[in-house]
């Protein structure tokens, strides 16, 4: 290489080409401090090199006085991609501190999918009035997306899209995209090539698309192999599509076969992020994420659960109110039958996991059932019988009556072979009635285990001791 005499670049340390994700919460206080302090330009200082991402996080973690204060400055220069990050009950206090228009304005910047994001949670009044606010082409795509089912690929489509006919030549292509720059969408990886009525006949990829020679005919270079979306097919559906074949993104199509939308992988991560979200909050019986909830509204949201909960709980004590008499006699039941619900709860719930996950991902299915169901009952067996060894052994020694260390160790086995059965039956029978198994499975689980535990111990407690 020639010596061209110009300065090297310096090189940037490795800590700024890999910075943290997310919002410093220093950052946040200091930002809260000046705002207190009046300091504007200080505050502009520090969110300048903000994505919007993080200013969503920085938001989220100010006071709600901090907040308004924050909008109040930021609001002649609002990023309308803020929106979109944020979470659904700050974003809908965002949105009251902004104006309609205001609102309407940072929607008409950001693609359709994301527009309808920001609105889809809001009261019908408040969205009445910020669509009136909308171009009518803005508000009419809109409108028809709120139409679509919810978690449907509708909703979760983007209607911006590139298409092309088939007698196109790849120059044809990139004169048509320079021309309408304005009018493409800010991301996308595929053009999508259909027929006069709009149905999509295959896919350019941009990669392929730019390897080629202006005078290569769209023809010669589309891939056929489509995988197409139904618009009201199931979100979930459209990630395991994904996942499957290693999508980058999708075109969607109505009733008739026309192309109406796309979705892209960004999407389709928001969803895994969600439908993940979704079965661990239902798992720890919450019905929705509500950190950020007012106190009321949290408290009845948790209510229902703990209030099943603390009828099946009561269902558990009543199996050892039968057997008060044997517990009056011998103190080491009232000791060690805790050890047993336990064990049996924490096996169950182990399996239980493993199952939810995998109907969610279509790896447990009916012909598969009967061996999974075999398996996980082995499983119970042979560590029933491992911690029944420990187990009668510990107990054993401790009360010095091999008879209760032979009790308990049965129990042990008895309730793990059942918690083993319980875990992947449950959530089998549960998706087989069309109820989700996040959401109804750790309560029944929790109930057989404790039933089941309490009464073979307490069971066999009274018939060999008493």
């Amino acid at each position: 290489m020639s010596d061209t005499g110009a300065a090297p670049l310096p090189v940037p340390p490795v800590e700024s080409l890999l910075p943290a994700p997310g919002i410093d919460p220093v950052a946040a206080r200091t930002v809260e401090e000046e705002l207190e302090a009046g300091n504007e330009d200080g505050v502009r200082a520090i969110i300048a090199p903000l994505h919007a991402s993080d200013i969503a996080d920085l938001i989220e973690l100010l006071t709600p006085d901090a907040r308004r204060r924050f909008i109040e400055l930021i609001r002649d220069r609002f990023d309308p991609e803020t929106l979109a990050y944020l979470d659904d009950g700050v974003r809908e206090t965002v949105i009251g501190l902004l104006a309609p228009k205001e609102v309407a304005a940072a929607l008409s910047e950001l693609d359709s999918d994301d527009a309808l994001d920001v609105i889809v949670d809001l009261d019908e009044d408040d969205r009445a009035l910020i669509l009136a606010e909308l171009s009518p082409s803005d508000r009419a795509i809109l409108e028809q997306a709120l139409t679509y089912q919810e978690e449907s690929a509708g909703r979760l489509m983007q209607r911006e899209v590139v298409t092309v006919p088939i007698d196109w030549r790849v120059g044809d292509t990139i004169d048509y995209m320079r021309a309408r720059a304005q009018h493409l969408p800010r991301d996308f990886y595929a053009i999508f090539v259909v027929d006069v009525q709009r149905h999509p006949v295959g896919v350019v990829p941009l990669s392929r698309l730019m390897r080629s020679r202006r005078h290569v005919a769209i023809a010669d270079i589309v891939n056929r192999d489509v995988r197409a979306v139904h618009v009201d097919a199931d979100q979930e559906e459209v990630a395991l599509l994904f996942r499957q074949y290693g999508l980058v993104s999708a075109p969607v199509i109505d009733a008739e076969g026309r192309l109406v939308g796309v979705i892209t992988v960004d999407d389709v991560v928001d969803v895994i992020h969600e439908e993940a979200e979704e079965d661990i909050l239902r798992l720890g019986g919450v019905r929705e994420d509500d950190f950020y909830e007012a106190v009321f509204d949290t408290t009845r949201a948790r209510f229902t659960w703990l209030f099943v909960n603390l009828g099946t709980a009561l269902l558990a004590s009543s199996v050892i109110a039968l057997f008060d008499t044997a517990i009056e006699h011998l103190v080491a039941l009232a000791i060690l039958m805790p050890i047993v619900a336990s064990m049996g709860g924490n096996a169950g719930t182990q399996t239980l996991t493993v199952a939810v996950r995998a109907l969610a991902m279509r790896e447990l299915t009916p012909a598969n059932a009967l061996r999974i169901v075999g398996k996980e009952v082995i499983v119970g067996g042979v560590n029933g019988i491992l911690f029944a060894i420990i187990m009668g052994g510990v107990a054993w020694a401790w009360f010095g009556d091999p008879a209760i260390g032979g009790i308990i160790a049965a129990a042990m086995v008895a309730n793990l072979l059942v918690a083993g059965l319980a875990g992947v039956a449950i959530p089998l029978v549960l998706d087989r009635l069309d109820i989700d198994p996040a959401v109804a499975s750790p309560v029944l689980l929790t109930t057989v285990t404790d039933v089941v535990g309490f009464f073979a111990f307490l069971g066999l407690a009274s018939l060999l001791l008493l």
